[in-house]
């Protein structure tokens, strides 16, 4: 997998964090991402990402819980293994609601956890690059996608102006790749400026 050029910086504060943000994608730089120690209300409408496509997927396997319900049992009670139970019709649609409405839910919750896990990446053995080993403790780290015509300096003294306690330049595989964390990470990292 082809590496990408990332600038890194580090914040101490969700409030210094918010300016920079905006700071950053005013200035045209694209943020790769924003790595928190909790989850920060409004960071993605900051980030400007759109609104997730999860419950529209959540329906589609829903739906499809329920088609799969429907067929199956109206198929097996009518045309493959048709009982007399209390004389009551092959097609009992009422009798067949709790295991459409199970099937339905079933289909949904494991659907969308899938997809969760896809589109996050997350899977056994799938390693992804760490940007900073606190951002999970007490750092907001921010992620800059460097092109071919960014000026890494003049980034890195930019985003050191917005606030960042640490900046540094780093060279590190974009997606997720298999491997496992107790081996070394392939990564690259020059560290530039740091504030105090």
């Amino acid at each position: 997998m082809a590496k990408k050029t990332f600038v890194v910086g580090a914040f101490s504060d969700e409030a210094v964090l918010f300016p920079a943000v905006k700071k950053v994608r005013t200035a045209g730089y694209k943020i790769h991402d924003v790595y928190t120690p909790f989850p920060v209300h409004g960071l993605d409408h900051a980030l400007g990402m759109r609104e997730t496509s999860l419950h529209t997927a959540g329906f589609i396997y829903g739906i499809t819980g329920t088609t799969t319900a429907l067929s199956c049992i109206s198929w097996i009670f009518t045309k493959d293994w048709p009982l007399n139970i209390g004389g009551k019709p092959h097609f009992a649609l009422p009798a067949w609601v709790p295991i459409t409405f199970e099937l339905t839910v079933l289909f949904a919750a494991v659907g969308m956890v899938l997809t969760f896990c896809y589109l996050c990446q997350l899977a056994p053995f799938v390693k992804k690059h760490t940007f900073h080993i606190r951002a999970t403790d007490d750092l907001f780290i921010m992620a800059i996608e460097c092109t071919d015509k960014t000026n890494t300096d003049e980034l890195q003294a930019f985003l050191s102006s917005t606030g960042a306690t640490e900046v540094n330049l780093q060279h590190a595989e974009a997606g997720w790749w298999y491997g496992r964390y107790d081996q070394e990470q392939q990564l690259i990292t020059e560290p530039k400026a740091t504030v105090a």
